[in-house]
């Protein structure tokens, strides 16, 4: 029962003729879904086991294993989605099996009828109120043994990255893009930087300030358009309507004679309702591009 509720929210909530009501990008989805799923599983689980607390607590993980599944077999949902979502979906699909305890004790049939339309009734609401566009910074920096010249041309140009120098694990784990090398056309503001990723992502870079050997900051645009539709899930893609690159900044700064410390920064914004969960995660995904690209500088300008 949970599993086929959980199917039927997720069709009706990707419909495009109830897009102004229902969206899967939303707490309604990604917060209540499971919660019910959860309080279903515990509610109508033989009352010897839900005596338990960890079957009250983990039996819901069962039909939200098969919910992924599922979905990733129909293509409903990508895999990278699903690392990102299973851990919210874990954590309320336990608190709805509580509930669902409660439920059980007092024999509630109606509370649990009310709670299966709990995201139909949240939904409308939460796409009223509507998402608020916020920015992010994601901050990396490296030391490095080796003079600024050294250092700074490994900065304004990254020649190709073999896949044996990607340290990037967490951006492996989901399966995204890894870098492959950044060309610029000249020094200075106004120039040209292409950033070069794998599955054709490119991100288009203007410098908007330049000061040689010491600090350069860039525009970041990445077409939609341009990206392959099997690059990434269409939720997490880079210029579409939840999440954005903005700009990105380098500062190299002197520690010692041959030493230096490289700071990376950039700034993103997410446009969702639950800013504060997909937050992390893009933080987390941006701060490990940085600093697998830092390090590959690093290795490269010391040996050098």
């Amino acid at each position: 029962m949970p599993l086929v509720y959980a199917l039927l929210m997720r069709l009706l909530f990707d419909l495009s003729n109830f897009s102004s009501l229902f969206v899967l990008m939303s707490i309604s989805f990604l917060f209540l879904v499971p919660f019910v799923m959860g309080a279903l599983t515990i509610y109508f689980s033989p009352i010897e086991q839900t005596r338990k607390n960890a079957y009250t607590l983990l039996a819901p993980y069962i039909p939200l294993t098969l919910f992924a599944i599922m979905t990733m077999i129909l293509k409903l949902e990508g895999w990278a989605c699903w690392m990102m979502a299973f851990p919210i979906f874990m954590i309320f699909s336990s608190i709805g099996g509580l509930v669902g305890k409660s439920f059980q004790k007092k024999h509630d049939t109606i509370l649990v009828s009310l709670l299966v339309l709990l995201p139909l009734f949240s939904a409308p609401i939460e796409s009223w109120i509507g998402s608020h566009k916020q920015t992010f910074k994601a901050y990396n920096y490296i030391d490095i043994e080796a003079p600024a010249d050294k250092i700074w041309s490994l900065v304004t140009r990254v020649s190709k990255i073999k896949e044996e120098e990607d340290t990037g694990w967490l951006n492996k784990a989901l399966g995204f893009p890894r870098p492959v090398e950044a060309e610029l056309n000249y020094e200075g503001v106004g120039a040209y930087r292409k950033a070069i990723f794998t599955n054709g992502l490119v991100f288009h870079e203007t410098v908007t300030h330049y000061a040689h050997q010491k600090s350069m900051s860039f525009s970041i645009k990445a077409n939609p358009y341009e990206i392959p539709s099997t690059t990434l899930d269409e939720h997490v893609v880079v210029g579409g309507n939840f999440f954005d690159v903005l700009n990105g900044t380098y500062e190299l700064e002197k520690l010692a004679d041959d030493k230096y410390r490289l700071h990376l920064y950039s700034h993103f914004t997410l446009d969702t309702t639950f800013n504060f969960y997909a937050g992390i995660w893009a933080r987390w995904i941006m701060q490990d591009i940085q600093r697998n690209i830092l390090k590959v500088e690093k290795r490269r300008a010391e040996q050098s």
